[in-house]
């Protein structure tokens, strides 16, 4: 029997799947985050290459099979990296690269036009036009922006805390959160709340940890907190909404599908806010990225 890799490779986790003839997956391997700004570029290359050796070997021991006849990456990171990096693979088959928006762009269309707004600890527009062709929008990564993500989320709550801390901002809880998260305990100088973060090894990752804490404030009512969620996500919005614009100039924008993927942006709360705001027929997607991934591959006649 013939089988195919397909891989969704982004900053949080790598994770892999072995699909047989069937297009059915009969194998796993989940590994640490892959993506090349984040983990840097060897450590991003080794994460792949063991994920990718690991389901080889699984496929020649235990269904008999002689060989892999595909591999699809979906990479998040720099794309030339990637390239390089699949272009030294050996004995996978033929070896197709590509942006880790597609897996997601797929469960929102299934392969029509239509558009993805994709937002988890970073954040992302893809779309696909009436020709077919792919355009990807945002996606700057953690340090330029990124609107709507856990990071820009978190980044947004610090901002605010600090103000607060230096008494220009009336206190919330926000504030405390902050305080708790760094264990600053009653920190007053808030300087010593920038230097923790500044100084951390992973900064991306600890402000992007402060997303749940903050989504759980909203949603115990907590104002300030949920004003914080709406306007980072508004902004991803507003990106989605002139991408379609200018992607289907002669459609009505009710009719375009458009799907919500990722922890931040299914959030119940984000939804019921996000809805209001536009012509676009906001529809979260409940699967897992991996599915995607999963029907690409399979699609594949390899």
């Amino acid at each position: 029997m013939t089988y195919k890799l397909g891989v969704d490779g982004g900053g949080t986790k790598t994770e892999c799947i072995l699909v047989d003839a069937r297009g059915d997956i009969v194998a796993r391997h989940l590994g640490p985050g892959c993506n090349p700004n984040v983990a840097g570029p060897e450590q991003a290359r080794l994460i792949l290459t063991d994920a990718l050796c690991e389901l080889r070997d699984k496929a020649k021991r235990e269904f008999a099979a002689s060989g892999i006849a595909a591999a699809h990456l979906y990479m998040s990171g720099n794309r030339g990296f990637w390239r390089e990096t699949a272009a030294a693979l050996t004995d996978f088959g033929r070896i197709t690269v590509a942006d880790d928006s597609l897996p997601v762009l797929e469960l929102a269309t299934d392969g029509a036009p239509g558009l993805v707004l994709h937002a988890g600890t970073g954040s992302f527009v893809a779309a696909r036009g009436l020709d077919g062709a792919v355009h990807y929008a945002g996606g700057t990564g953690w340090r330029f922006g990124d609107a709507g993500s856990g990071y820009e989320l978190g980044r947004r709550t610090i901002s605010r805390a600090l103000l607060e801390i230096q008494g220009w901002m009336p206190a919330t809880r926000l504030s405390t959160l902050v305080r708790d998260h760094t264990q600053l305990g009653d920190a007053t100088d808030p300087t010593t709340v920038t230097r923790y973060f500044y100084q951390h090894a992973e900064p991306n990752r600890v402000i992007a940890a402060l997303a749940p804490a903050v989504f759980r404030l909203a949603s115990e009512g907590d104002q300030t907190a949920l004003n914080l969620v709406v306007e980072s996500a508004s902004e991803l919005l507003d990106l989605a909404t002139r991408v379609a614009a200018k992607l289907f100039p002669d459609t009505p924008l009710d009719t375009i599908p458009a799907g919500l993927s990722g922890a931040v942006l299914t959030h119940p709360l984000v939804v019921g806010a996000l809805a209001p705001r536009t012509p676009l027929p906001l529809n979260p997607i409940t699967v897992s990225p991996i599915e995607g991934v999963r029907r690409l591959v399979a699609r594949d006649p390899a």
